[in-house]
């Protein structure tokens, strides 16, 4: 029986992507490297310095690691002071009301996030009230594909992988949740997520509904 859910932040709750994009793209241009948005399209899910290593290989470069760490820190503040602009009519089409309905029947709700950011970001959203469990990029030291940062939301949510389902929209977090025993909804293309249990477009179209309507068996 399905007990709880676990959700991706970004582009699942909320889309901070044009902010990622344009943080990324200043430090970039800073370092005279190229950095557009098929590059940014493969930091989607990864953490912020497995990211900068994509942006490296990209340009063909390397870099030690204590300089990989200072651009992290200064892409980190560019991104950090834009979330000042997010209000709570950020959610993206859909999020919201699904969050509302999981609370109203009573569903353990945790995030699942690769973000070191996502404390902030869910307070400009307003949207602590809808979650049980916090797991964000400071709650377990692998990123996704492993599969730590949803099996630490079950373990606190005190359910097995097996009672949850993952709502992601990067390739590395469907993987993730494959590694894990969790069962998957992916949002977005077929080329990125489709590999996922269940498949939607966009958020607005994962109502409840279609969510038990496919898992009616485990529901």
């Amino acid at each position: 029986m399905i007990k709880g859910f676990i959700f991706d932040l970004d582009g699942v709750i909320t889309d901070t992507a044009a902010l990622h994009y344009v943080a990324w793209k200043k430090m970039a241009d800073e370092m005279g490297w190229a950095f557009d948005h098929d590059v940014n399209d493969k930091l989607r899910g990864i953490s912020r310095t497995d990211s900068i290593k994509v942006i490296l290989e990209h340009n063909n470069t390397t870099l030690e690691e204590h300089k990989l760490e200072e651009l992290a820190a200064k892409k980190n503040d560019i991104y950090v002071a834009s979330l000042e602009t997010m209000t709570s009519e950020d959610y993206l089409p859909g999020a919201k009301a699904l969050l509302t309905h999981l609370r109203t029947e009573g569903f353990a709700v945790a995030l699942g996030s690769a973000s070191k950011n996502a404390e902030k970001v869910l307070k400009q959203l307003n949207a602590n009230p809808y979650f049980d469990v916090i797991g964000d990029g400071h709650s377990v030291s692998n990123s996704k594909p492993a599969p730590d940062i949803f099996l630490f939301g079950a373990e606190k949510m005190k359910l097995q992988p097996e009672e949850c389902i993952v709502f992601e929209d990067a390739e590395s977090g469907i993987d993730a949740a494959k590694a894990g025993g969790f069962y998957s909804v992916g949002i977005g293309p077929e080329e990125r997520v489709g590999h996922a249990d269940l498949r939607f477009d966009t958020m607005e179209q994962a109502t409840l509904f279609e969510v038990k309507a496919y898992f009616k068996e485990l529901f």
